[in-house]
């Protein structure tokens, strides 16, 4: 017999790095060290789920560790409301860091000491330029900078006036501690980058201890090189960034030498992913809040009903590579009705009503039918829901004059009601301006389950609930925030671009009165209107809300279908 034989995915380029490093020994203790370093001055959006995916990823299949490491350097921007969103997010994702939760302001005392040890060995110096000078003498692509007036600042000079930024004797913006390292260098972030700043702002962690505060490019590569970072994983456009970071890491007693390696970042389109642009979004009211479920950010698409195995499905589907592209939003909504469909418990909602009256039903009888909670899944069993003779359906499920094809309920035709009866459509009443407003049948008594002793078939189904056994509702009806693939593409205002259908609000929709059992988390599958979940945020036991997470429409499979894919 021959070995079956097991396909196995290719490896990316950021594994093949690393298993090269494994095998030829360039690994501390055999042991993968990456980290995840996000700027707490904002939620995380989804392209940040990507580099999650990646880092705790890694480190998960070589069996090593990720660190959680908030890049806190900008008290002017941060929040501790920052900083607990972004580790909910990270632990929604399904993720851990365990002990290995750091920030860069655990090594402001030794960056510190870093920066004057530079002063001292003429590495550094203080800088009076102001931001417009130091852009002119900066230099372009194409010309080199020049040299500041105090790059030649005496040693004993450059230590008094630091220690005196140190003690907050200047403005914000009167000095800057600069490296010296080349104003003729080709790559821009070596021609003397800043290392300090002064800023007077409290610091989430360390209050007002401190008024000057080290730059990312000096403290990113410190960082890891401490915590002992064998893999600095970034995107792309911190690739021109990397010789600043090799020159970090060869400073003088840095005992460790972490190495930078850079991917594409996942761009969708119709979605921003910028957080300065989504704070403007939030601070201006466009949403309601980070968590909005139109927003692109992670604690808005949980709110929404997303899983995170539909997301690590989608960044898994995406790949990774060093080319910079733009993946369709249907491909993530694909996976989302994917995993869905697989545990989304169904239930029977009408969002669009119009009231079904069974006049040959008897007036007081309530029976029970056994619905599926999930036909994918054998194991989740039923639950009953009431059948009476007033029933709500979706106005859709009838017109008075039939066009071509229509094979829902009108005059004279015969449709099957979910779980229950066959119905035939007699009359209907109409209210002063000539609406229907009710629609009147009769029904088979011998069609109970949907099968008659005739074997007679009928094309339509409908799903309905009873107005007497019902859950009302306010279901909201989410979409794209975006109606254009590139926002601000076409007028460079991607406030023009702004969905106004992005929520449309279903004040009062009826649902099985089984919805009510429904919690904040819980997958729910609205018969024919698509996946919804209880709003974790706005929902009370006596005013329940619904979110839309996704329509029912599979658009990525019609997509691939027209490309022959």
């Amino acid at each position: 017999m021959e070995e079956e034989v097991k396909e196995t995915k290719p490896l990316n380029f950021l594994e093949k790095i690393i298993e090269d490093d494994l095998a030829a020994g360039r690994v501390p203790n055999n042991t993968i060290v990456t980290r995840f370093p996000p700027e707490p001055n904002g939620y995380l959006h989804i392209g940040h789920i990507k580099s999650i995916c990646i880092n705790f990823g890694l480190a998960e299949k070589y069996k090593g560790r990720c660190h959680l490491r908030l890049d806190d350097t900008n008290p002017a921007k941060e929040d501790m409301e920052y900083i607990n969103s972004i580790k909910e997010d990270i632990k929604w994702l399904g993720f851990d860091w365990g002990k290995h939760e750091y920030y860069a302001s655990d090594y402001y005392d030794q960056l510190y000491e870093i920066a004057l040890d530079l002063i001292r060995k003429g590495k550094a110096y203080v800088d009076s330029l102001t931001p417009e000078e130091m852009k002119e003498y900066r230099g372009t692509l194409t010309e080199p900078g020049k040299n500041s007036p105090d790059r030649d600042r005496p040693i004993e000079e450059n230590m008094d006036l630091f220690l005196r930024m140190k003690n907050g004797e200047f403005p914000e913006g009167k000095y800057t501690l600069r490296a010296k390292i080349d104003m003729a260098s080709p790559n821009i972030n070596l021609r003397d980058p800043a290392l300090y700043r002064i800023k007077f702002a409290e610091h989430p962690r360390t209050g007002n201890k401190w008024c000057i505060y080290p730059m990312y490019d000096f403290t990113h590569p410190i960082s890891d090189a401490i915590e002992g970072i064998t893999h600095s994983i970034c995107t792309l456009e911190f690739e021109d960034h990397r010789p600043a970071y090799d020159w970090a890491t060869s400073i003088d007693n840095i005992d460790h030498t972490p190495h930078q390696y850079e991917f594409a970042r996942l761009n969708i389109n119709y979605c921003l992913m910028s957080k300065r642009k989504l704070l403007y979004l939030v601070n201006n009211k466009f949403v309601t809040g980070w968590d909005d479920p139109r927003m692109p950010t992670i604690s808005g698409i949980r709110r929404r009903g997303y899983s995170p195995e539909s997301m690590k499905d989608f960044i898994s589907r995406v790949g990774v590579a060093k080319v910079e592209g733009v993946v369709d939003y249907s491909l993530m909504e694909f996976c989302v009705r994917e995993d869905l469909n697989k545990r989304a418990k169904r239930l029977m909602a009408v969002l669009d009503p119009i009231k079904l009256i069974i006049d040959n039903y008897p007036e007081d009888k309530v029976e029970y039918f056994k619905a599926e909670n999930n036909p994918e899944d054998p194991n989740s069993g039923t639950h009953d829901v009431a059948f009476t003779k007033e029933l709500y359906i979706e106005k859709e499920d009838f017109m008075e004059i039939p066009v071509k094809g229509y094979h829902r309920l009108y005059p004279g035709n015969e449709i099957r009601l979910k779980y229950a009866y066959y119905v035939k459509a007699t009359t209907v009443d109409k209210d002063e301006n000539g609406n229907i407003v009710a629609v009147h049948c009769t029904y088979d008594p011998e069609s109970r389950g949907g099968t008659t002793p005739d074997g007679r078939k009928v094309k339509g189904t409908s799903h309905w609930v009873s107005a007497d056994h019902v859950l009302e509702a306010e279901v909201r009806q989410y979409d794209k925030l975006f109606k254009a693939e590139n926002p601000g593409g076409a007028t460079g205002n991607y406030l023009d671009d702004l969905n106004p259908d992005s929520l449309i609000v279903i004040p009062k929709a009826y649902i099985e009165l089984e919805g009510k059992k429904s919690r904040p988390g819980e997958y729910l599958q609205f018969i024919r209107n698509g996946y919804y979940c209880v709003d974790n945020k706005d929902s009370t036991d006596d005013h329940m809300v619904f979110n839309r997470t996704v329509t029912l429409k599979d658009s990525w499979s019609k997509m691939k279908a027209k490309m022959g894919l």
